[in-house]
């Protein structure tokens, strides 16, 4: 396989950047603030049960506090828009 010139150079100035970008990325700790999951049925419920399990090992894990939030009513749509509405935060806050 022949790769043209500029192709090679851009992927030998990618594969430089890289260890540079990851010691930058891996600088803040994640997550550095509580967690809240969000379960859109009622208390008591299936989703409740696994949302709190599920908390009890990412706190583990994790070492933050893990805050399940049960929002229920109009077939789950509640709790969905206030995840929509949310504010960015977190890995992926960068995407928006």
């Amino acid at each position: 396989m022949k790769l043209p010139r500029r192709q090679f150079l851009r992927l030998t100035a990618g594969a430089a950047a890289l260890p540079l970008v990851s010691r930058i990325a891996g600088a803040e700790t994640y997550p550095s603030r509580p967690i809240t999951i969000v379960a859109p049925a009622a208390p008591g419920g299936v989703m409740d049960v696994i949302g709190r399990m599920l908390a009890e090992r990412m706190k583990n894990s994790l070492g933050q506090p893990v805050i399940v939030e049960n929002v229920s009513g109009a077939g789950m749509t509640i709790g969905v828009g206030r995840v929509a509405r949310a504010a960015p935060d977190g890995l992926y806050a960068w995407l928006r």
